[in-house]
């Protein structure tokens, strides 16, 4: 099996070469490397990229991630059916300039995917880290709010799940995150590596998407109204017809979130510990 995408700034660039031995012999900057994917800022024909570049997980990783109830992920194709499945929806994601895999043995898949290099962005961890003690304007944080949320309800309307859906995960175009970015700065949804892809998203998954962007927002100084303001946008329904239809769904992200914020806590890996500034829980938890 062999299968390859790339696009007209790519084809041209790599004109009358393997695309495999093209995307595996680049260098640049490494941002990643685990395991058996690595990940990398490079430069083609002048213009900048991200390249990720997976080799066979082995057999071993697949059995141990069925025997744990994991799906397995094989290489770039989930990221990139997802980045296409979004872009087509309107949902901003890391636009692709190239894919491709080969090989017919699923614990040696080799693939590799190419994308823009959006800079100067920033993470809205990045630029939330300090809004306890610097609040952003109100406007500015309530159009971020639904921007965040009708971002999740299009791509969870896709059938797409994210598996690592934080506010880390968000990545905000502009080089200051002033009022106006988070207004109408264009925003990325990217790192879509073990997303996965159905006709529509499990209850469970919901919960594990949605309970982890709560958990992410913890610390960032939202009031208890910011939240709902993100359940009204993201349902796309009056706030007490939410509250009524999906008030299993929200206890259960609830749940989830708080489970995940003691956790991280305890190992001393919330983002404002590893920055030496105080946790206080949002007045929603």
């Amino acid at each position: 099996m062999r299968e390859v995408y790339l696009r007209d700034d790519l084809a041209d660039a790599w004109a009358g070469r393997d695309p495999f031995d093209a995307a595996f012999a680049l260098r640049g900057v490494l941002a990643r490397d685990v395991a058996s994917r690595q990940t990398l800022q490079t430069e083609i024909a002048g213009k900048r990229y991200y390249v990720k570049r997976h080799d066979g997980v082995g057999w071993a990783e697949i059995l141990k991630n069925w025997l744990t109830g994991k799906r397995p992920v094989l290489g770039a194709e989930n990221e990139y059916r997802a980045a296409l499945a979004l872009t087509a929806a309107g949902v901003d994601t890391l636009p692709v300039a190239g894919f491709g895999q080969r090989g017919s043995n699923p614990a040696a898949l080799r693939s590799f995917l190419v994308t823009d290099d959006l800079s100067p962005a920033r993470s809205l961890e990045d630029i939330c880290l300090h809004w306890p003690e610097q609040p952003p304007p109100v406007v500015a944080k309530r159009a971020l709010i639904r921007r965040v949320a009708q971002m999740a309800a299009g791509m969870h309307a896709l059938g797409i799940n994210h598996r690592d859906f934080y506010i880390c995960h968000f990545l905000l175009r502009g080089s200051h995150g002033d009022e106006a970015d988070l207004v109408c700065g264009p925003l990325h949804l990217i790192d879509l590596h073990r997303a996965q892809i159905r006709s529509s998203v499990p209850h469970r998954w919901l919960v594990k998407d949605l309970g982890g962007l709560f958990f992410s927002a913890f610390d960032i100084g939202l009031t208890r109204r910011d939240v709902l303001r993100f359940v009204s946008a993201y349902f796309d329904v009056p706030l007490r017809q939410a509250l009524r239809e999906q008030a299993t769904l929200l206890v259960a992200c609830d749940k989830r979130a708080k489970a995940l914020y003691e956790k991280a806590m305890k190992r001393r890996q919330l983002p404002r510990q590893v920055a030496g500034l105080p946790c206080e829980r949002s007045r929603f938890s």
